[in-house]
């Protein structure tokens, strides 16, 4: 397993990172370890109830909700060629203790419309490895301590 970008974002993701319409938003979903499959056969779903209706689950430990990513930047940077994007660390607060999961990968999604928009309007856009077991205490998740993606 490893960390990508999933086939449809290609190209896109700085452009999604930016939050180009009004009621959009980068949404964070993390998948179960159990029945998580390849990372092959996850990068080429479109849309997010395409590929929670495959063997992937979503978690759903104790507190878990869906984040949405906050303090998005993206930054352009000319010297070195790229764009860099980063994000504000999510952390679930006590995470478990009365359901526990073992968590396999930390999902990335684009939410077109977050006022009316359904999970077969959402774009997968990255996926990161992220096993953590919950067990009550609480769970921050650090994509990347350069931030959550590069495109060079």
């Amino acid at each position: 397993m490893s960390d990508f970008v999933f086939n449809i974002a290609k190209g896109k993701l700085a452009y999604y990172a930016g939050l180009p319409a009004t009621n959009d938003a980068l949404i964070i979903v993390l998948v179960k370890s159990s029945g998580l499959e390849t990372d092959s056969t996850l990068k080429d779903y479109d849309d997010l109830a395409s590929l929670l209706a495959g063997t992937t689950d979503e978690c759903d430990f104790t507190n878990y909700a869906r984040k949405t990513v906050t303090s998005v930047t993206v930054t352009v940077d000319d010297t070195n060629d790229r764009v860099d994007m980063d994000m504000a660390d999510p952390t679930w607060s006590a995470a478990g203790g009365g359901t526990n999961n073992s968590t396999g990968k930390l999902l990335i999604c684009y939410d077109p419309d977050t006022t009316t928009g359904t999970d077969s309007s959402v774009i997968p856009v990255a996926a990161y490895d992220f096993t953590v077991t919950t067990d009550g205490s609480d769970v921050t998740a650090q994509v990347a301590t350069a931030g959550f993606a590069r495109a060079s």
